[in-house]
């Protein structure tokens, strides 16, 4: 089975990632093994920062600093924003972001009597991955969260951006299977681009049910999920595999979350930027079912980086948020198809590499198994 193009008029750009957006630059920090399975994922904005937005559909987040990105306040600039995984402990992944920021000249000089001092805005969203490593309290902290915006800034302009078992992607699962980080990209006819980065930790599947296929299959441009559709055989393998292996080993349903990023090189104005934020949450219902429920702490933020591309203007709001949409539900299948599955000290979490092997016979990326050993 082929994969169905994405809307008329639109392409995946050059590295299919949110890197594609100029002045977008994206680092991880990974933990795993003595009782990790966790990480922390930064997007970092050119030094100015970049006009933001946020919309929460999930009942249960865990986030920081989304106040100041209400419409009611007007909007505001973040410098960099955080994906981290430790729920509510691995927020403190931000303050380290904020740290460096602040050493390295970026953010805002406060109103007051102290012009050098600077007030970085760091809006940071985690998701549930606590005691997935073997020990509850192995968790991101500031030191991982430097890390993390470190890597971003050294790497190069426009880089590949890691997928899967990576940053805050490291200790995920979606219903039962290995979840992950991934991304995706859409440049528009007029040549605006815009780019998702998504952490999938769902309660919900992003499976058919019926077919074993991703559920944001068909938006793939041609190549870009090279499956074929599972046999009856090994789809109903796959969920007697899932089956025995318990699906949910202790820990794993508690509270669930996708969590991501949305950018574009279009200038957007605050009310329409929180509309891009709201595109991210209908790509993810296109992908996840169920979505948005009182456990899951669905959350994604919108950015608008304009200033670099030629093409930005020509381009209407209603194709950016279509495009957004389509990119973030491309993203969530991203995640999932480049995780690996790993042995914790609970269980194995099967990958869908591994659960459908002969669907996945011409994916690319790597296949290896990741041990993690409780300390």
């Amino acid at each position: 089975m082929s994969p169905s193009p994405v809307p008329s008029g639109t392409v995946p750009g050059p590295r299919n990632a949110i890197t594609d957006v100029p002045g977008v630059r994206v680092g991880h920090a990974t933990r795993v093994g003595g009782g990790f399975l966790t990480g922390t994922t930064v997007v970092l904005l050119p030094p100015s920062g970049a006009p933001a937005a946020v919309d929460v559909a999930g009942g249960g987040p865990a986030t920081r600093d989304t106040a100041a990105l209400d419409l009611r306040s007007g909007g505001a600039n973040a410098h960099a924003v955080v994906l981290t995984g430790g729920s509510a402990y691995g927020l403190a992944a931000a303050g380290g972001v904020l740290e460096w920021l602040a050493a390295d000249g970026r953010g805002a000089q406060p109103v007051g009597e102290a012009p050098e001092i600077l007030l970085p805005l760091v809006p940071a969203a985690a998701l549930f991955d606590l005691g997935r490593g073997g020990v509850f309290a192995a968790r991101p902290d500031a030191v991982v969260g430097r890390e993390a915006v470190r890597a971003a800034a050294n790497s190069r302009a426009f880089a590949p951006v890691a997928q899967g078992c990576v940053g805050a992607g490291t200790g995920a699962v979606t219903a039962g299977m290995k979840g992950g980080i991934g991304t995706a990209s859409t440049v528009l006819a007029g040549g605006t681009v815009v780019g998702a980065l998504v952490a999938v930790n769902a309660h919900g599947s992003i499976l058919d049910p019926a077919s074993g296929l991703p559920r944001a299959f068909d938006l793939g441009a041609a190549g870009e999920f090279p499956l074929t559709t599972p046999s009856g055989v090994e789809h109903a393998a796959a969920q007697h595999l899932l089956a025995e292996s318990g699906r949910a080993p202790t820990g794993l349903e508690l509270p669930n979350t996708v969590i991501g990023v949305l950018a574009t090189d279009a200038p957007l104005h605050p009310a329409a930027a929180h509309r891009l934020a709201v595109a991210g949450q209908r790509g993810m219902a296109r992908a996840v079912s169920p979505v948005h429920s009182r456990s899951d702490g669905d959350t994604v933020f919108a950015l608008s980086v304009p200033g670099t591309s030629a093409g930005s203007a020509t381009d209407p709001v209603p194709a950016v948020l279509a495009a957004a949409e389509d990119a973030f539900a491309r993203a969530i299948v991203h995640a999932v198809l480049r995780a690996v599955s790993v042995v914790t000290p609970f269980g194995r979490l099967f990958s869908y590499r591994e659960l459908y092997p002969r669907a996945c016979a011409a994916l690319p990326g790597p296949r290896t198994l990741l041990r993690v050993g409780k300390s």
